[in-house]
């Protein structure tokens, strides 16, 4: 069964940037689409960007359009999210999400990680 492992959350100041990674503990990550989403206290999971498994396709929500950017490195199994221009109210836990393909709609993955807060202050 695959894992995923999120990094890079912390606090920041709006304004800043933060780069996020998913890493996978098996090779078939790298053929597969992979999604991050957030959650906020009190409120549903929702998608923040997907990308194909080639990499050539990336989809992004319209609140992050313009300030985050996911690729990846299939020879290092993992996802990255970088973001950039970051406003308190990105402020969420972040997770990386596969078994669904590319896909905007959370409950159609499968296997998620523990996810890595993001906190941005005013």
């Amino acid at each position: 069964q695959v894992q995923l492992v999120e990094s890079g959350g912390g606090l920041v100041q709006a304004g800043g940037s933060l780069r996020l990674s998913c890493a996978a503990s098996e090779r078939t990550f790298g053929s597969v689409g992979v999604g991050w989403f957030r959650q906020a206290p009190g409120k549903e999971r929702e998608f923040v960007a997907a990308i194909s498994w080639t990499g050539a396709r990336t989809y992004y929500a319209d609140s992050v359009k313009g300030r985050f950017a996911i690729s990846r490195d299939n020879a290092k199994n993992t996802v990255f999210l970088q973001m950039n221009s970051l406003k308190p109210e990105d402020t969420a836990v972040y997770y990386c999400g596969i078994g669904g393909g590319v896909t905007t709609d959370y409950r159609e993955h499968n296997y998620w990680g523990q996810g890595t807060q993001v906190t941005v202050s005013s």
